[in-house]
């Protein structure tokens, strides 16, 4: 089920909501439904890794095991 963004043209607040089969919209802030739909972002995770996704060495020296610093 998407998860579809919202903004309310009567009070301003932006709102996301968890969209089933011809669930209605109402904003959560005022009850209204003159709502205006927003772009959203998304994440996308991708198997390996290319050049530019490398992560940085670790100035440390401890990242040769996972977990002992935040680089890895």
């Amino acid at each position: 089920m998407p998860i579809y963004e919202y903004l309310c043209e009567d009070c301003g607040s932006k709102f996301e909501k968890l969209m089933r089969n011809g669930d209605a919209v109402a904003c959560p802030s005022c009850g209204q439904d003159h709502l205006k739909p927003q772009l959203s972002t998304f994440a996308a995770h991708a198997n390996g890794k290319s050049k530019s996704q490398e992560m940085p060495s670790c100035p440390g020296g401890m990242c040769q095991t996972p977990g002992m610093c935040g680089m890895n």
